[in-house]
């Protein structure tokens, strides 16, 4: 048996980088899919490739009625929903904080915030109805610890992280789990700037994101897929308000390699020892 036989998602920003990963691994999986997103041609041409399994919505996450229209159509299509992943997102307003237009910081918390509640929102009444379901959020590296991303990205992602283990605590009295997903450097179109560009584009920035962590390769969109299968099937069921990281170990420290050369220098430690202990 697949891990998400029978099961039913939604999954927004489903037709690029992380989201078209998890798209294509629950589908594999067994399970039915609703790409939300408003890359049109791009989500639809994944929808036809990957047949009957899956629709297309075009989802701008900022817009209320596009979220419910999303939920809903997961709902009239196969009669229930198991997961959303609320995964849209963007770089959001960049530069420092002097020179922040506020109206580029307020979409940044619209998009990566507001979209993710409104996700929330309008999964949780059918979860209930249901008595189950996992709800997945993407948060980032960059919402644990400063130096990661532009300011306003870091505290949306803050916002998220934290807000995943309060509505995990609503919830979980229905069996609805409410968990965040951390991703560090992972080569997507967003990471690499390249959306709406070539994919290979992203091949050329590959080797630098391999550098800083300790584990020596870039992180690919298949890395948070395989997260968000794992939350969103039944081996998790005792999992809830958690943030899972995966940056392939870039926030637990320097990796041996950068760090000093202990190794080399290194001479054994007299350790004092009273008279009496001693041989």
């Amino acid at each position: 048996m697949a891990e998400l036989d029978g099961k039913v998602a939604v999954i927004t920003g489903g037709a690029s980088g992380i989201g078209e990963g998890s798209v294509r691994l629950f589908v594999e999986e067994g399970a039915r899919v609703v790409i939300a997103d408003m890359q049109v041609e791009r989500g639809q041409a994944l929808a036809d490739e990957l047949g009957e399994s899956v629709v297309f919505a075009e989802v701008e996450v900022r817009q209320e009625a596009q979220v419910k229209a999303a939920v809903d159509l997961a709902v009239s299509q196969w009669g229930r929903l198991d997961c959303i992943f609320n995964n849209a997102g963007f770089g959001g307003v960049l530069g420092p904080a002097e020179d922040t237009v506020m109206d580029e910081f307020d979409m940044t918390y619209d998009v990566l915030v507001r979209g993710v509640f409104l996700g929330i929102k309008y999964a949780a009444p059918i979860m209930k109805q249901q008595g189950s379901g996992s709800i997945i959020n993407t948060g980032s590296i960059a919402g644990l610890s400063a130096g990661y991303s532009p300011h306003a990205y870091a505290g949306a992602k803050a916002a998220v992280i934290h807000m995943t283990k309060s509505v995990a605590m609503e919830l979980g009295e229905h069996c609805i789990r409410v968990n965040a997903i951390c991703p560090g450097f992972i080569a997507t179109p967003l990471s690499a700037n390249t959306v709406g560009r070539s994919d290979e584009l992203i091949e050329k920035v590959k080797p630098a994101f391999g550098k800083t962590q300790a584990i020596p390769r870039a992180g690919v969109p298949d890395d948070i897929a395989q997260m968000a299968c794992w939350l969103a099937g039944n081996r998790s069921t005792f999992v809830t308000g958690q943030s899972m990281v995966v940056d392939g170990g870039l926030i637990s420290g320097m990796k041996w390699a950068d760090q000093p050369r202990f190794q080399k220098e290194y001479r054994p430690i007299k350790v004092y020892r009273p008279d009496h202990e001693k041989a």
